[in-house]
């Protein structure tokens, strides 16, 4: 697959990888960007062996945020045109039943930390910086900021970050909630995979509906996460792929799952 941006694709050990591999190493978005990631993403939907993802950059940097060429022909009618799309596309990593991490390197800023907000996990480098800082430029973050980011670090630490436009270190960003883990800059990608290939290890169905629970956890009452936990256990439980993982534990060998 062939793209009009600086973002490559590959299959590895049934892992796919984004890479965002921009020669300059700032890694801006634009909005060719974010519809080549759309791509990717149709073929992901598709592709049934994958188990993981893992978003990352080649780069100095992950990504520092959307290009200003970009930014200076936003007007309401392109915002109509593209927004919904994009939130859609920022939405399916959250939505999709295989785990989502993100290795962070360098400055991760506006548009790009909105991105590993949908991710699972965040694995950021030492050297990592954070940032969403719309409002500076008299806008709002728009591609799920303000929802996820307080979310996921609470009202107080999103207003913080949004409305003072403040840029926080990797260790500021863990201790507040923003990424689980902080590691060298050399090891982030290593780590990201390792972790990944850590998971493919575990069968589909359990960790698709580990993420859904956790999910739905997030955004409704505690009676409607205990109905959705008894209705996957009574799918999960009897399958395939859960009776070869106790089986193979017990032999104290891999495992073959068969998805189902």
């Amino acid at each position: 697959m062939e793209f009009s941006s600086n973002v490559a694709y590959e299959v590895v050990d049934n892992i796919g990888i984004i890479s965002l591999t921009d020669p300059k190493g700032y890694n801006f978005f634009t909005w060719e960007l974010i519809d080549d990631i759309g791509r990717i993403q149709e073929e992901i939907a598709q592709d049934t062996s994958l188990r993981a993802v893992i978003i990352q950059s080649k780069g100095k940097h992950f990504s520092a945020g959307i290009h200003f060429s970009s930014l200076g022909i936003l007007n309401s009618q392109l915002v109509m045109e593209k927004l919904f799309r994009n939130q859609r596309i920022y939405s399916f990593w959250q939505e999709i039943g295989i785990p989502v991490i993100a290795a962070v390197n360098g400055l991760c800023f506006g548009i790009a930390t909105e991105l590993i907000l949908a991710c699972d996990i965040r694995i950021a480098a030492e050297d990592s910086e954070f940032a969403i800082q719309e409002v500076r430029f008299g806008l709002s973050p728009d591609h799920g900021g303000t929802t996820r980011l307080t979310q996921l670090v609470g009202i107080g630490q999103a207003k913080r970050m949004i409305m003072n436009c403040e840029q926080i270190k990797a260790d500021e960003a863990l201790r507040i909630g923003l990424v689980e883990v902080v590691v060298k800059p050399e090891e982030v990608r290593d780590y990201a995979f390792k972790m990944a290939k850590n998971m493919c290890n575990f069968p589909p169905a359990g960790l698709r509906f580990a993420k859904l629970g956790i999910n739905l956890a997030n955004e409704s009452s505690v009676a409607a996460g205990l109905f959705f936990e008894q209705a996957q256990a009574t799918y999960c439980c009897g399958t395939e792929d859960q009776k070869e993982a106790l089986q193979a534990f017990i032999e104290k060998r891999p495992p073959v799952f068969k998805n189902r």
